[in-house]
């Protein structure tokens, strides 16, 4: 086959709204699935991308091409679980049909960021984008407007931190303190736009768990323990810093200082939240017969940089006679120095195990050839 026509529905509109499971191999079944979306959403822009690849496909044959479609859909939860099933569907199309070239067709830029990943499988000759033109009422303000608050993707960005501003305003008049509005709002804001941003992570995490509860792991009740661990941690680490900020306020202390202190009395609960959660991972590898090396190594590195953290944060707290009461730097640099020789001996450590174990890899690979 010389040529393989791709249309790419990221969002998966075709499956949530057309009950059409992907990949689409075919003129005459893309054809239909695009009439069932059209069926279901004649706003869809999807259903325009598979008849213009219909149409781009008709034209190739028409030229005596030797050409095929196919149409890939990722998950409503647009990010990478979406591009790694579309991502499986192309490789398994690519091993049944061995084509030299591909033609991309899209509706946007959000599927054409797939572009790069469809074209380390396959050369692509061109792209199309199918624009969609409207009619003169139709491209009106209201009505993008409108169907613009109605998409969930652009209302859940906008009208989300508005609403969350706006309650949080009307709380602080309500209790007479609008001053902590402002701190509120962008605390709010804040904490919104790092969820937005962690979205795909925060999806793919708590999948997961979801994966790790159902089929009875035990990385699911570590990596709950470390991360109860990690609030508690932080919340002991505000503890701290709000006792002396209370007592003479920041100006007094600096914010250097203060951000030593968090940092001494929460890096070994963090740690332990972190190789708690490897625990875990260990254990069901090692309960599945599989190399638990590469989960026991990270062990180390994180040991190390405990140690080194906390060596630092106690030097500089001993210096600072402010926190301290009083100067005792001497201490300070011993507690500093030890800790770099001890990091750099644990960190050494994983260093020797690693390396053995790739010695160990390499020499049972020899003996299998």
């Amino acid at each position: 086959m010389q040529t393989l026509v791709i249309c790419i529905d990221r969002d998966n509109d075709i499956g949530e709204k057309a009950n059409v499971r992907a990949p689409l191999i075919g003129r005459e079944v893309n054809i239909d699935a695009a009439v069932r979306l059209a069926t279901a959403d004649p706003e869809d822009s999807d259903t325009n991308t598979i008849f213009g690849g219909v149409k781009v496909l008709d034209e190739l044959i028409a030229k005596g091409i030797d050409a095929e479609i196919v149409t890939l859909a990722g998950d409503k939860n647009v990010g990478i679980i979406s591009d790694q099933i579309i991502v499986n569907q192309l490789d398994t199309i690519l091993k049944q049909f061995k084509a030299e070239s591909a033609i991309f067709i899209s509706d946007g830029a959000e599927d054409e960021n797939l572009l790069p990943i469809v074209q380390s499988r396959i050369k692509i000759d061109s792209v199309k984008r199918i624009v969609v033109m409207q009619s003169a009422n139709l491209e009106s303000t209201y009505y993008i407007i409108k169907h613009a608050f109605n998409d969930p993707k652009i209302s859940q960005t906008f009208f989300v931190p508005l609403g969350l501003a706006s309650l949080i305003y009307a709380f602080f008049l309500l209790i007479d303190y609008p001053q902590g509005a402002i701190i509120g709002i962008l605390a709010a804001v804040g904490i919104y736009m790092l969820y937005r941003g962690f979205t795909d992570t925060i999806n793919l995490f708590w999948d997961k768990m979801k994966d790790s509860f159902y089929s009875g792991r035990m990385s699911f009740f570590t990596y709950t323990t470390a991360a109860v661990v990690a609030v508690v941690a932080t919340i002991i680490g505000f503890i701290n810093i709000w006792e002396l900020y209370t007592r003479q306020g920041v100006w007094y202390y600096g914010i250097i200082p203060l951000a030593t202190v968090f940092i001494h009395s929460t890096v070994w609960l963090y740690t332990g939240a972190i190789l708690f959660a490897d625990i875990g991972k260990i254990i069901d590898r090692r309960k599945h017969g599989k190399s638990v090396v590469n989960y026991i190594i990270p062990a180390f590195f994180v040991t190390s940089i405990g140690l080194l953290f906390w060596g630092a944060s106690s030097y500089l707290m001993s210096a600072d006679p402010v926190i301290s009461g009083s100067s005792a730097s001497g201490i300070g640099v011993q507690y500093f120095v030890y800790s770099v020789i001890f990091a750099i001996v644990v960190a050494l450590a994983g260093i020797k195990i690693s390396s053995d174990e790739k010695t160990k890899e390499l020499k049972g690979k020899k003996k299998k050839r």
